[in-house]
């Protein structure tokens, strides 16, 4: 698995692991091994002898389990994994080592270097939504809040979240529509979003750093002539050309509630969700 504090692949393993290997992690993590992996040189031989070590196989059997462990590396690394896993991995009476049930979670990003792996692609199994966002390259995952989401960067989006959590609601979404601002992509933007029946109110955050927020404004007012849209949106724009885009904001038709900073965005956007709530006879 990739590991986000050292920005390098990780080997994790446990004799105690099973079905509840997350319990054995909080509950008893000395019996959790960790084999970190350098980003250049990768495996070598003598980690997997080690792991197969700490796992309390026999001697005899080291050399197959570390085999077993280079395998399942390989698959990782070559085919652009973020995670490949065996659970549960025995040992038989003759000393032969299987994987009974294995697990690879593959990064689709990457997908254009594995065409082989491409065409299995299932989109059934997927969120219709999020596939829906992929073919116009937002980056969308949907939550189980009842507040929109319309950002562009994701630290950004992710700190969006943590304010309106903060204001007492939750987020529905996260949704980073990237540096693109085109009438095309937040028409897709809110066309996804109002396909959630749980968003009670939206909240729109830009940042214009390379991208003018004159230009989001208008995109966001010209998308909003194709997509009905039936819910409060609150709108926080700053940076680049903000004041023209507020202004161009207030002379359209189109009643926006437009906020100063992120702490008054997330406070807005919570009160117009819980009116909203109230007003469809909700609980506020």
């Amino acid at each position: 698995v990739m590991d986000r504090a050292t920005a390098a692949p990780v080997i994790i393993a446990s004799a105690a692991g099973g079905m509840e290997i997350e319990e054995v992690a909080a509950t008893s993590p000395e019996k959790i091994v960790r084999q970190p992996l350098h980003p250049t040189l990768g495996y070598l031989p003598f980690m997997g002898r080690n792991l197969a070590k700490a796992l309390g196989f026999p001697p005899q059997q080291r050399r197959k389990a570390a085999g077993t462990i280079e395998k399942l590396y390989r698959v990782f690394i070559d085919n652009d994994a973020s995670l490949a896993e065996i659970n549960p991995w025995i040992v038989t009476k003759s000393g032969e080592n299987l994987a009974l049930d294995a697990k690879v979670n593959l990064d689709d990003n990457a997908l254009f270097r594995h065409p082989e792996l491409s065409v299995l692609r299932d989109f059934a199994e997927e969120d219709p939504l999020e596939v829906e966002a992929s073919k116009y390259h937002l980056n969308y995952i949907r939550l189980d809040g009842s507040v929109g989401c319309m950002v562009n960067g994701a630290g950004l989006a992710m700190a969006t979240m943590d304010l309106i959590k903060l204001a007492g609601s939750e987020p529905a979404n996260f949704l980073d529509v990237g540096g693109g601002a085109s009438v095309e992509r937040i028409s897709a933007a809110f066309r996804i979003l109002m396909s959630d029946p749980k968003v009670r109110a939206v909240l729109v955050n830009i940042f214009g750093g390379i991208v003018r927020c004159d230009r989001v404004a208008q995109g966001i007012i010209e998308s909003l002539g194709t997509v009905e849209v039936n819910v409060p949106i609150v709108v926080r724009l700053e940076g680049t050309n903000a004041r023209e885009a507020r202004e161009r904001l207030e002379a359209s038709s189109l009643d926006f509630i437009i906020a100063q900073g992120l702490e008054d965005a997330a406070q807005k956007v919570v009160a117009a969700e819980k009116a909203h709530r109230a007003g469809e006879g909700g609980e506020a």
